[in-house]
């Protein structure tokens, strides 16, 4: 079944039994199973959970620096570029996956660190605030899922693609006229306006969770390989991330309403 996803991992064509590079051209492969190298549920969530880890051991380091009097920008934004760079390897060379899963959560976790303590300086109280945002939606999204109350259909899957593929063209058209003329976004500020538009990139960002989740169960019934456990599990941190960078906004954008 074809599959399309906004996440850059999720969403790339190395993630369909025929172009996998664990998959040969014998046309006996799919009689031969080996149970001990397929991709498993419970190995994608234990990878996932590894990652959480990883992001939160590094996302400790920069928010120490910056509530002990030592710059933390310079590992916040080289761990930005550095995660970047890393997810679009990944994209391209998915067997990579184990060595670059890791690495991603481990300088994302230096930016996630920095930038929730910038926040936390400005609004205290916000990070702990949009923690229990995230895993609650994410939670509700799993539920949801997981009991078939939202079924992923295909229109389900096309509507979502548009309206993330219109907030990505949003952002950067609104980045390159704000970095070379005197223009302000809309979404910038505590405006009903920019408020509103944080709320549905929330939502947008929510529902592709549940793109996420059925590719992970469509991988881990074509039987991928081993590897792509990594794969999907950092697929899901990057929704996970830009979920978590979204509510810090809107709560932010509340908090300055007060």
């Amino acid at each position: 079944m074809a599959f399309n996803s906004n996440n850059p991992f999720l969403s790339n064509k190395r993630f369909s039994p025929t172009s996998v590079a664990a998959k040969s051209d014998n046309p006996d492969q799919a009689r031969i199973i080996d149970y001990g190298n397929e991709m498993t549920l419970s190995g994608t969530i234990n990878k996932t959970l590894i990652l959480f880890l990883l992001l939160t051991a590094t996302a400790m380091i920069t928010w120490w620096m910056s509530f002990n009097g030592i710059n933390p920008m310079l590992p916040t934004i080289g761990g930005a570029i550095i995660g970047l760079i890393l997810v679009v390897i990944a994209a391209f060379k998915p067997q990579l996956s184990p060595y670059l899963a890791p690495g991603y959560a481990l300088f994302e976790g230096l930016f996630i660190g920095g930038i929730s303590a910038i926040f936390e300086a400005m609004y205290p109280g916000i990070v702990v605030q949009a923690v229990s945002a995230t895993f609650v939606t994410f939670m509700v999204c799993l539920g949801l899922y997981k009991y078939k109350i939202v079924k992923v259909t295909e229109q389900f899957k096309s509507v979502v693609m548009a309206a993330t593929l219109a907030i990505a063209t949003y952002y950067v058209i609104s980045w390159l006229f704000s970095m070379f003329t005197s223009f302000t976004p809309v979404h910038y500020g505590s405006s009903l306006m920019s408020i509103g538009i944080s709320v549905f990139v929330i939502v947008i960002a929510a529902l592709n969770l549940f793109l996420d989740f059925d590719r992970i169960e469509e991988g881990v019934k074509e039987k991928m390989p081993k590897f792509m456990e990594w794969y999907g599990a950092m697929g899901l941190m990057i929704t996970l991330v830009w979920l978590y960078i979204e509510f810090l906004r809107l709560l932010s954008k509340l908090n300055s309403r007060d």
